[in-house]
């Protein structure tokens, strides 16, 4: 499965996934549902499932994650949809009629698989990867993208704004977090 990803020995830059923990804590988040993603697998969810402080919630289909977590929020509860890109796309409709129509604070953690780091998504020799910010664009969903240790400042602020303004939001993982 992981035999056409780009060889990480090249990549200079680490991301680690500890901090990233520390700030979904800072931002609140009591749940995060997910459908297991090889990119964020062993630096995030693996920590998170062994974490107290979170309720992991497996869900068989990335979609399932936009209305429940459309229904924490309902009870004033935070939670991350951590996925790959390839749900984000299977997922749209979704995103769009509950996240964006009804304008719900929808936090999504989106592991862009077989991305290159050293470019951007936008410039990906993978379509899929390459369509997810124009995608965002054109639905009016703000995003970050996630790919070093100084981008880690970007999510508490991102989930704070998500919940505040009632709007989703994402972050983009480029690299595998350690």
């Amino acid at each position: 499965m992981d035999a056409d990803l780009v060889d990480e020995g090249h990549d200079e830059i680490e991301l680690k996934g500890s901090p990233i923990v520390a700030a979904l804590k800072a931002g609140g988040i009591e749940y995060v549902l997910s459908v297991p993603d090889i990119v964020t697998s062993r630096g995030l969810l693996r920590p998170i499932a062994r974490d107290p402080q979170f309720k992991l919630i497996r869900v068989c289909k990335e979609d399932e994650c936009i209305g429940i977590a459309s229904g924490l929020s309902y009870c004033d509860k935070r939670a991350l949809t951590l996925i790959q890109h390839t749900g984000f796309l299977d997922s749209i409709n979704a995103i769009r009629g509950v996240a964006v129509e009804y304008a719900q604070p929808i936090c999504m953690m989106i592991g862009l698989l077989q991305h290159d780091p050293r470019s951007t998504p936008r410039n990906s020799p993978r379509y899929g990867v390459r369509i997810v910010e124009p995608i965002l664009d054109a639905m009016g969903i703000p995003y970050h993208e996630i790919e070093a240790e100084a981008d880690v400042g970007k999510i508490r602020p991102a989930i704070e704004q998500a919940y505040a303004g009632s709007h989703p939001v994402v972050l983009l993982i480029g690299r595998r977090p350690s």
